[in-house]
């Protein structure tokens, strides 16, 4: 039998690191991106565009929102078009092909329409590379390896997401646009390069069949030892049994061939599903808001250009990349639950805190910066929640349902509606920072917010990990 011959380093192409780190350097990409621009945003409306200072931070809400509300349309579509294909490799360079032109027109865009356009492409590659890239990773390590595989992956992208504001606001202010956006030709260049360079373990493995076919019976051993090598330790006993019994997670019920088509929805039914999502909506209107007020209020209060305003995002920064992990950790090991209480718990007094700092030299730059900290505490905490939830209850579903999902499951169609919710948190966030910054003050905007975290803080008690023993006592 004649076999075609394997790509070269088949090996390492298929490798399980290489694939993890593929998907989390496009997903760093997107994000880093998406950040690069956003303190020097008001400065490419103002020079380059000659919006008038007044409609700055109104223009820069629009150019903020356009990148999610196109996520939004376009996520949908995404996810149930990658649950139907065969491989993920295409879409996924297609995505990113879709950001290289979004970038240039950034790039070179004289005109706002120009730049919205080029907003808007970067919101279709993200709602791609978000539902491809998790779904080529599910494909990858499994159900039962996802929650370790996003947890590393979340606390490596959010360097990108916090970081790329400080590098675009000190890029801008000492070199200009061409520094800012060669760094993001630079990092285009790598995520092309090994989202060309992947083979998806699927893909490998007909090689791997057709070497065998024709060559000697293989060593089983040596391919049980290659195997394991290969895979993280296995986790599917606490991810299936996470908050509620196996078999409260049997579909009783004959649902409706619509719901069949999408079995997602019927996921959707579980409130716990429901408010990860939230949770998830939640943490990108704060990311948001931050990103579309942090540099307009530095100007405002101490007259900072685009050097110093994007410094101004380290203290977010420093505390998300310390204790991201520490709290995936956490997550792992007792649930979302308590991470996703206690992280917007926390976020109540230190939005409201941020009404302190004034106009002023040294001293209000440092309250303001330490009160930017105590919010950085916060988004810490809260950023495994979500998505490590949601796997949770479809896992249970898929689990013990095997013949109403089939055989891969809806989890293209999970991560297209969780990037669905980000990103109409990503849309809103701008929006509803820019008006209530000019309608009610900076102060009372964060009161706002302060209040919206304390909701989802109480609903993660009452819904994260199924109902806690102090009100599942009380029901009885």
């Amino acid at each position: 039998m004649s076999v075609s011959k394997p790509p070269r380093f088949l090996k390492f192409r298929s490798s399980t690191k290489f694939i993890i780190s593929t998907v989390g350097i496009g997903l760093f990409t997107d994000l880093f991106l998406y950040g690069l621009i956003v303190p020097i945003l008001p400065f490419i409306l103002q020079d380059r565009v000659s919006v008038p200072s007044s409609q700055i931070q109104s223009y820069t809400s629009v150019l903020l929102a356009a990148y999610a509300g196109a996520s939004v349309i376009t996520s949908p579509p995404a996810g149930i078009i990658a649950d139907r294909l065969s491989a993920r490799q295409l879409p996924f360079l297609l995505g990113l092909v879709a950001l290289l032109a979004a970038t240039v027109m950034l790039h070179l865009g004289q005109t706002i329409v120009v730049l919205i356009i080029a907003r808007v492409l970067q919101g279709v590659s993200a709602a791609v590379v978000w539902t491809i890239g998790l779904a080529l990773l599910l494909d990858t390590v499994g159900a039962e390896n996802l929650g370790v595989a996003i947890g590393s992956i979340f606390g490596f992208i959010s360097i990108g997401e916090l970081a790329a504001p400080v590098l675009g606001g000190v890029l801008y202010d000492k070199a200009g646009y061409g520094a800012v956006f060669s760094i993001a030709y630079a990092l285009l260049g790598i995520d092309f390069i090994m989202r060309f360079l992947i083979i998806e373990k699927k893909t490998a493995k007909k090689y791997k069949a057709d070497l065998e076919d024709d060559a000697s019976p293989p060593d089983s051993s040596a391919e049980q030892d290659e195997e394991s090598q290969d895979q993280e330790p296995n986790e599917e006993d606490p991810l299936i049994s996470n908050g509620k019994p196996e078999s409260e997670w049997k579909i009783t019920s004959n649902p409706p061939n619509w719901v069949r088509k999408l079995p997602i929805l019927y996921c959707l039914s579980n409130p716990r599903l429901i408010v990860a999502q939230l949770v998830a909506f939640m943490q990108a209107t704060l990311l948001s808001t931050f990103d579309a007020t942090i540099p307009t209020e530095a100007k405002s209060l101490f007259g900072f250009g685009s050097l110093k305003a994007g410094l101004l995002f380290a203290p977010l920064v420093v505390p998300y990349l310390i204790g991201g992990p520490i709290a995936g950790k956490l997550v792992d090991k007792y649930g979302p639950k308590p991470a996703a209480v206690l992280g917007f718990a926390w976020e109540v007094p230190a939005l409201i805190l941020l009404r302190i700092p004034q106009a002023g030299g040294t001293m209000q730059i440092v309250v303001f910066c330490i009160v930017v900290a105590l919010n950085g505490v916060g988004l810490a905490a809260i950023g495994s929640p979500s998505i490590v939830e949601a796997s949770y209850v479809c896992e249970g579903y898929f689990k013990n349902n095997k013949e109403f999902f089939g055989g891969e499951g809806p989890y293209a169609q999970l991560y297209a509606i969780n990037s669905m919710v980000f990103s109409a948190g990503l849309t809103l966030g701008p929006l509803l920072a820019g008006s209530l910054r000019d309608s009610i003050g900076y102060g009372n905007m964060n009161a706002v917010v302060a209040a919206m975290c304390l909701i989802v803080s109480v609903l993660s008690y009452i819904f994260l990990g199924g109902k806690p023993k102090l009100l599942r006592k009380h029901s009885l």
